[in-house]
């Protein structure tokens, strides 16, 4: 079965969706998915889903630990790993 250039499976497009969430997805890509939003539900469905959720954790009043905090995790996480061994 030979592949279609313009038309993507559901998966592929879902992959595009949280592609262009981050700002990565190439033109050609977009295009592509545009295509499929126009005539796939469950696409369409995913797409809003993935905008919502996007949206929501960009409104969020999260704290989150500054950089030394991280560090220090990060340090205790890795001297932890090495006592396992």
């Amino acid at each position: 079965m030979k592949k279609n250039i313009l038309f993507i499976s559901c998966e592929e497009a879902k992959h595009i969706c949280d592609k262009n969430q981050y700002g990565e997805a190439s033109f050609w890509e977009k295009f592509k998915l545009g295509l499929r939003l126009s005539w796939c539900k469950i696409t369409r469905a995913y797409t809003k889903n993935n905008n919502a959720l996007t949206k929501c954790i960009e409104d969020s009043k999260v704290d989150a630990l500054n950089q030394q905090e991280l560090d220090d995790l990060k340090q205790a996480f890795e001297k932890q790993l090495g006592n396992q061994h």
